[in-house]
């Protein structure tokens, strides 16, 4: 994606607690959004809002999101993997609960995941994320809000 190319908006859809605020915030600004699930899930019928299904397999979404998804665009996932490739490709990546993953912070995030999974491996004990919380979705407007306009003082959209 090139300055001038419109914004949009990569949802990695199973399990994201945030998709109507996705689509508040993408009618705001006039973005297109891709919502991309293993299996058919209900979306707005909204000509700007795509459902993506993809076939069954482990990050086969994750896949289609990575190879399309670079400057310019905004990726939503807790999937941290997936969100260390996406900021690879110069995408603006941000987790449901508001937290934006920059260069700067993917690093650590990736370390953690994989200290954690290394700890379960193991047969250690590990507390699963906390509950999402009203909190946590007033954080994830602020941080869309936030990344939409800087990516439009950058020329997008």
């Amino acid at each position: 994606m090139a300055a001038g190319d419109p914004i949009v908006v990569y949802v990695d859809a199973d399990a994201c607690p945030v998709k109507d605020e996705v689509y508040r915030v993408a009618q705001r600004y006039g973005l297109g959004v891709k919502v991309v699930a293993n299996s058919p899930i209900a979306v707005p019928r909204e000509p700007w809002i795509e459902r993506v299904v993809v076939s069954e397999g482990p990050d086969v979404a994750d896949d289609w999101i990575a190879e399309r998804a670079g400057p310019g665009a905004i990726v939503v996932t807790a999937d941290i993997p997936l969100a260390a490739r996406t900021v690879k490709a110069g995408a603006a990546t941000l987790a449901p609960n508001g937290r934006i993953f920059d260069a700067g912070s993917i690093g650590m995030a990736l370390a953690t995941r994989n200290l954690m999974d290394d700890i379960r491996s193991a047969g250690g004990q590990t507390r699963g994320p906390p509950a999402f919380s009203p909190r946590d979705r007033s954080a994830f407007l602020s941080a869309m809000d936030l990344t939409v306009n800087r990516l439009k003082r950058a020329g997008y959209g």
